[in-house]
């Protein structure tokens, strides 16, 4: 005899065995047969024949969707899942089999799952914590022929009928068919409405909203720019307006060709959209915007304006505070002021600008940099007192630096940009952008201190401000704040779910945290995203490296051969050489990592200095690794803001030497 097949099969990443077990003790609790492995297979079991058996028997396969099943795109349990999908091509559509479960914030959206898992009804179990409302639905699956008391109707004997004509035995025949049938679908109803639950309503934040980039009316496609710049200008007019949620431009943007509200609406969770055109002459421009809730499709607003070239900045403030108006937002301070703050009145100033922001929005590689400051200088020079033209100037020189081939050249960048956001600031104390420009420039020239003061204050400027809470939130973890940085950079995937930037920041700040197996797990959103984006292939597999899945770890460094538009923007980065050279020295390749290091000191000369450092940490040579740290301080190597928490260089942290430094370094409390 065959051993009896369970009610219901289990099917899970091995990561996630404590939270099916949770589910498994809740159902068997209820009298409910579940195919637990770790609890089912005994010596002598033959496992992969098994497995087939109880998935090709099973009344209910649940398969457990998590972040671990996200980030193993290999793993028996999918063979399990395939299975399953197998025995559906041979079931009628009707018949209740796949019952997914989330247990984990994972989107269903985003989840890599079959496609057939995706048409039916999830359940979310956190922590596999398995409700009462839970169990009975499976109970209801399991026995869809009981009575709702749960018991058999009771048999009983025939009562003999006298004998009728056949016309009347048709009549009664007719009435039983007809009142069966009536039974028949007044039950599917009330099942379909009390038994079944309803998928989730769309419920965005109250006050949450998104800017889609105003269409262009103008005639020439040479002045996108302007409307694009202009969306973006009223996209942070709407940011300055506490209590309400602003998608962040990259995600808003990345709808321009295909604005459909509904789906911008329900991608960045937002409950209303705002979009418009613009249409733009010598001297005047004319905007019509309009505002709709995506909840209901209903237009809330809509207005067109026309004004002078010179009044844009008014402009800004009256559709800032219609919208305000149209979704019940209370207006705190003068937002005119705020809106105004940094901005110019020169209808030129204000064009140069629009199209260095254009410029610096479109740069794919540092090359790309000097147009966009070309065009900020024309800015300042149109308007000297054009705050966040100083502002964008600095951020723009910042990453020149980054991409400097010697140290004179780092050095010179860096001065110039710290010389423009200290001008920004002195023309606008409460610009939070000038804020952020000081502190961006103070983290890369080391002035640790200064950079968390500056950060602070851009925070409290601008709280809905993606860009400041990503930035602000890998500092602060790298600092050593890890719940305050984390929170930060979670808020900014928020306000900016669509841009690689926010995962990428939340991925570090999680890393700085040790919390290396979400740290992988967001990489694996930021290469959803952005694929072709090689950075982070290396950052992941220094992750991977704090799991000590050294496999894994050089499997995603050695991911350098992407598909990419110009292979010359996306180079071989040095982050995977600084992995690899690690990794292969764990794996005995000490001949590999030896050759990835001259690869890299050929290529970056003394400008990596921090990495060579970390690098002889974890090959176990500290005099090296010091050598090279005191190097790296010499030169004021913006990678030093790791090394609080830099889990790379734990090998040195007792050395008197490396205290030395960490002392001159000067990290705040």
């Amino acid at each position: 005899m065959t051993e009896p097949s369970h009610a219901v099969f289990l099917s899970y990443a091995s990561q996630d065995a404590e939270a099916a077990r949770k589910i498994c003790e809740a159902l068997r609790a209820a009298g409910i047969e579940v195919f637990f492995d770790q609890s089912e297979l005994r010596g002598g079991d033959s496992w992969d024949q098994k497995i087939r058996h109880e998935i090709h028997d099973c009344a209910l396969f649940i398969p457990m969707v998590s972040q671990h099943t996200q980030e193993r795109l290999e793993g028996y349990f999918r063979h399990e899942w395939n299975l399953a999908i197998e025995r559906t091509h041979h079931m009628a559509q009707q018949k209740p089999f796949l019952v997914p479960v989330v247990v984990d914030g994972t989107g269903d959206r985003e989840a890599f799952v079959p496609d057939a898992f995706r048409a039916v009804q999830w359940t979310r179990l956190p922590g596999g914590e398995t409700p009462p409302v839970f169990v009975e639905r499976i109970k209801r699956l399991l026995s869809p022929l009981k009575t709702m008391s749960g018991d058999t109707p009771a048999i009983r004997e025939p009562v003999r009928a006298p004998r009728r004509s056949k016309p009347v035995l048709l009549a009664l025949a007719a009435v039983v068919v007809f009142a069966a049938l009536a039974y028949f679908v007044t039950d599917k109803v009330w099942i379909s409405k009390h038994l079944t639950p309803a998928p989730a309503a769309f419920a965005p934040p109250p006050h949450s909203i998104a800017v889609l980039p105003f269409v262009n009316l103008s005639g020439d496609k040479e002045q996108e720019y302007f409307s694009d710049g202009l969306t973006e200008e009223l996209l942070n007019s709407l940011a300055e307006i506490e209590g309400l949620q602003v998608a962040a431009r990259t995600s808003s943007f990345s709808f321009k060709e295909h604005p459909d509200v509904a789906t911008v609406a329900h991608k960045l969770n937002v409950g209303a959209v705002l979009e418009g055109s613009v249409r733009r002459s010598a001297h005047t421009i004319r905007i019509t915007a309009q505002l709709i809730n995506a909840v209901t499709g209903f237009h809330l607003w809509s207005k067109t304006y026309d004004r002078e070239l010179g009044d844009v900045l008014k402009l800004q403030t009256e559709i800032a505070t219609s919208v305000a108006s149209a979704l019940k937002v209370t207006l705190l301070g003068d937002l005119a002021a705020k809106v105004e703050l940094g901005g110019t009145r020169n209808p030129a100033a204000f064009d140069a600008y629009l199209r260095a922001a254009k410029a610096y929005n479109s740069i794919r590689g540092a090359e790309e940099l000097p147009a966009a400051i070309t065009a900020y200088t024309e800015a300042i020079r149109l308007d000297p007192h054009y705050a966040l033209a100083f502002a964008g100037r600095s951020i723009a020189l910042s990453g020149t630096a980054k991409a400097a081939d010697t140290a004179a050249a780092v050095r010179e960048a860096y001065d110039k940009a710290q010389a423009d956001a200290r001008e920004a600031l002195a023309l606008a104390p409460d610009l939070a952008q000038a804020h952020l420009a000081v502190a961006y420039v103070s983290e890369n020239t080391l002035d640790f201190t200064q950079a968390s003061e500056a950060y602070e204050r851009a925070l409290a400027l601008a709280p809905g401000n993606a860009e400041v809470l990503r930035n602000s939130g890998e500092f602060a973890a790298f600092m050593g704040h890890f719940d305050a940085g984390v929170a930060a950079a979670r808020r900014a995937v928020v306000l900016d779910p669509l841009a690689r930037q926010s995962h990428t920041a939340l991925a570090l700040a999680l890393y700085a945290a040790r919390r290396y197996q979400e740290a992988v797990a967001t990489h694996a959103a930021v290469i959803s995203l952005a694929p072709d984006y090689k950075e982070t292939y290396g950052y992941r597999g220094i992750a991977y490296y704090g799991l000590v899945d050294f496999e894994r770890a050089r499997a995603s460094c050695e991911t350098v051969k992407l598909t990419a538009p110009r292979e010359d923007v996306l180079p071989d980065f040095w982050l995977s050489q600084q992995c690899l050279a690690v990794i292969y020295d764990k794996l005995g390749r000490h001949a590999d990592a030896e050759a990835v290091v001259s690869k890299l000191k050929a290529a970056n000369g003394d400008t990596a200095a921090y990495q060579y450092a970390t690098i002889y940490a974890q090959w176990g040579n500290r005099a090296k690794a010091l050598e090279w740290l005191e190097t790296a301080l010499r030169l004021r190597d913006p990678g030093l803001v790791l090394l609080k928490t830099d889990m790379l260089l734990d090998p040195l942290r007792k050395e008197p030497r490396f205290k030395a430094i960490e002392r001159e370094l000067k990290f705040p409390n």
